[in-house]
């Protein structure tokens, strides 16, 4: 089970280009539609969860299930499934490219690859929140976060905490009125 979890989230790492956000919907597939290791709900779990963690996120994700799925030794070797493609594609670009970085054809073959890594962005923002539980409040509150994170300097990581923070005191006083 080790071995196929480093080999599924090598491949991840290895085929994905344009980081963390890129490779959500390519872990998901692997991962909950392929080997059903995880439910499509505690993927939506853990990409929250990994989204909230100091660190890259698709790292963070694969240690999170890693970690639902065998522990500790899951946790590690699904991390280093992750990052160790990315080490040896970025090591042997920094031994190769400083000779073809004038090249014409690199230039125009990276300008190709960045409409391909805001297309799977945006695929696995639309899935997410296709399976998200999404109201008319909660789309005012995606609306103003968008706008608050463009518009002003605000830090997004300020944002997370303060929406963690609502829904805490959100829950918990909706469960005090539903008990009182």
């Amino acid at each position: 089970m080790l071995l196929d979890m480093f080999k599924t989230f090598f491949k991840v790492g290895a085929f994905t280009i344009g980081g963390g956000y890129a490779m959500i919907p390519i872990i998901q597939e692997e991962i909950v539609d392929k080997k059903g290791w995880v439910k499509e709900e505690d993927f939506l779990d853990i990409v929250a969860a990994s989204q909230g963690s100091p660190g890259p996120m698709a790292v963070n994700v694969s240690i999170f299930v890693g970690y639902k799925l065998k522990g500790l030794k899951g946790a590690l070797t699904c991390m280093l499934g992750t990052v160790l493609p990315s080490f040896l594609i970025i090591l042997l670009i920094a031994t190769v490219f400083f000779q073809f970085r004038d090249n014409p054809v690199i230039a125009k073959m990276f300008m190709g690859i960045r409409p391909a890594v805001v297309a799977l962005i945006a695929s696995a923002v639309y899935k997410m929140a296709k399976k998200s539980d999404i109201r008319k409040a909660k789309i005012l509150v995606v609306i103003a976060t968008i706008l608050i994170i463009v518009f002003t300097n605000i830090s997004p990581i300020y944002l997370i905490i303060l929406g963690g923070l609502f829904a805490i005191i959100y829950n918990s006083s909706k469960r005090k009125i539903e008990e009182g």
